[in-house]
């Protein structure tokens, strides 16, 4: 029984919906460990290959930390696993699609940040406004640091600039900017993108890139040891990825 997150199975996609549209989305504890169990759940089911994760309603995917409840708990306590239970989430290796609704503010950038694509409605605003509320965005500076150059991302993070999905888009951070009446379908169609291909690779290839960057360079890269890689050639869809193209057939996956 979750209070402040719903999920839904569409097929092998799982989709996470943030339910706390009366303060924009914003996450307290409760919220942070129901979004941690559902990304557990995501993480241990084969027969799941891709996530959406999003928020209710129109004005924001997620405007960060409950400070409201921050003041009056005292803290904001996150699990392990980090902000939205996915920020300090390192062995993930299936993709999560951000599919931002609305504003993605503070926490909720750095969630998107965290999230292997995104898809934003063109009236979202995008930001890291802790520092004018005398607070430090943390994780999602590493990250940021990680996206843009040096320059760019200390102009956002050292102002706490919001910017329009437009300037994220421009700044890679987001994959694509589409108007209200055409954002579930560019979500729909970039899960359908993500599921044309073989599961297993799909995974083979997040952790080979993940993986690789904790490398001091290429060299070391190819060297270290990519677990999802050796069960992806040793799949039944490594067969049937080539005997489908040798028939000229669409293949069918099984993730296994």
């Amino acid at each position: 029984m979750t209070d402040h997150i719903s999920t839904e199975r569409r097929g092998p996609a799982l989709w996470i919906t943030i339910e706390r549209p009366e303060v924009r989305n914003a996450l307290n504890p409760k919220a942070h460990t129901e979004l941690s169990d559902a990304f557990d759940r995501f993480a241990d089911d084969d027969t799941l290959w891709v996530a959406v994760l999003t928020g209710r309603g129109d004005r924001a995917f997620c405007v960060g930390s409950d400070l409201k409840h921050r003041v009056e708990a005292g803290s904001n306590l996150t699990p392990a696993t980090g902000f939205a239970g996915i920020c300090e989430r390192y062995d993930l290796d299936k993709p999560v699609i951000a599919a931002i609704n609305g504003d993605a503010l503070g926490g909720g950038l750095e969630t998107v940040l965290a999230c292997d694509l995104a898809v934003a409605v063109d009236t979202a605003r995008l930001g890291l406004p802790e520092p004018r509320v005398g607070l430090c965005a943390h994780g999602g500076l590493h990250r940021l640091m990680r996206h843009l150059p040096a320059k760019s991302a200390s102009r956002l993070a050292l102002t706490g600039k919001l910017f329009t999905a437009s300037e994220g888009k421009a700044m890679h951070l987001v994959n694509e900017v589409v108007p209200r009446e055409g954002f579930a379908a560019a979500v729909n169609s970039l899960v359908e993108e993500v599921l044309a291909c073989a599961p297993l690779a799909v995974r083979a290839t997040k952790q080979m890139m993940h993986r690789g960057l904790s490398a001091p360079d290429v060299e070391a890269a190819f060297a270290l040891n990519y677990p999802a890689y050796d069960r992806m050639l040793a799949s039944e869809d490594a067969r049937e990825g080539p005997a489908a193209f040798a028939a000229k057939r669409t293949p069918v996956w099984r993730g296994q």
